[in-house]
């Protein structure tokens, strides 16, 4: 896989510090039941990294002593870590809200027919990737047979009453671009989303979350094979709205490896970017417990300019209407 790394610095993002902490992402490891093109993390059904039940205890900790609000889990498939349940259900407890970015599939895999109805149970958001409404375009991006299985996905979450007005439990779909383009505008998407889905399928959602790719990892990799990495990064700058640096999630985000150490946010986690202080090489989470990092700064490189540019981009989609 070709390595965008080199082309990220150095850069002319404005630099920007954090505020306070409202979310914990956490990614629970690399482990995967697909290989989709646009995945910043590489994550695939090879993949064996996973986090153990130590760190899973020290997040929970974390939570409870930065009395922070969210958690949000992501992966690879966050559902494959056999310390996910654990993790829901003692974050729960607390009182914390819990996300799960799922890519439906998990859903139809054998072993995890319960998983929907434990997430019901538990009141979990559900974050799900579906990249469009059109079989042909799904299956291109994440894998053939791909699209059915995330239809089947949707329909179970919706029999537990997820999207379903009044009952409480979100289910947010997200979108991100085939290839080397900003997504379009979040609401109008949105409005097409819900027509095809509901008339084709009789599938009901909360809101669509459009999320523009970064040019790293394997989806970098893609643009600069076809020779479109330049091209790209290039419309990411010309495209940078500075009203989005105010609102990027970096600023309110904690990010977590698998094995524990933080960053600040998921894409610089993957370019091994740890949150930089005192020198130090990387921050276990576990050296946070008690800190207060507010206003300390936020390591950057030319991918920012992907959260800035247009509508913005954020793991809650657009930053602007």
């Amino acid at each position: 896989m070709l390595d965008t790394a080199h082309l990220l610095f150095p850069t002319t993002f404005p630099a920007i510090s954090r505020g306070k902490i409202d979310t914990l992402q956490v990614n629970l490891g690399y482990l995967c039941n697909q290989s989709c093109t646009h995945c910043h993390v590489n994550a695939g059904p090879k993949r064996t990294e996973l986090m153990d039940r130590e760190t899973v205890d020290q997040v929970l900790e974390f939570l409870e002593q930065q009395q922070v609000s969210t958690l949000d889990l992501t992966g690879g498939a966050p559902e494959m870590n056999g310390e996910f349940r654990y993790l829901v259900t003692e974050a729960r407890a607390l009182g914390v809200r819990v996300l799960d970015r799922c890519n439906l599939t998990i859903l139809e895999e054998i072993g995890y027919e319960t998983l929907a109805e434990f997430l019901a149970v538990q009141g979990v958001e559900v974050v799900a990737s579906m990249p469009c409404y059109l079989k042909e375009n799904v299956d291109h991006q994440r894998g053939k047979g791909v699209f059915q299985a995330s239809i089947a996905g949707l329909q179970r979450l919706n029999r537990w009453g997820y999207g379903i007005e009044g009952s409480g439990l979100v289910l947010n779909l997200v979108f991100n671009p085939q290839g080397p383009n900003l997504p379009p505008p979040q609401g109008a998407l949105e409005d097409d989303y819900k027509q095809k889905l509901k008339e084709g399928y009789g599938i009901e959602f909360n809101q669509l979350f459009t999320i523009t790719n970064m040019p790293i990892s394997r989806f970098g990799s893609m643009l600069l094979s076809k020779g479109q990495f330049d091209d790209y990064l290039a419309l990411l700058k010309s495209s940078f709205s500075p009203t989005n640096l105010d609102t990027v999630m970096c600023r309110n985000l904690l990010s977590v490896d698998w094995q524990g150490y933080v960053y600040d946010c998921d894409f610089n986690q993957m370019l091994k970017m740890p949150v930089a202080h005192d020198q130090r090489e990387r921050i276990h989470l576990r050296e946070l417990v008690h800190t207060d990092i507010t206003d300390w700064p936020i390591r950057i490189g030319e991918h920012c300019y992907g959260c800035t540019a247009g509508q913005g981009s954020s793991c809650g989609g657009a930053l602007a209407e």
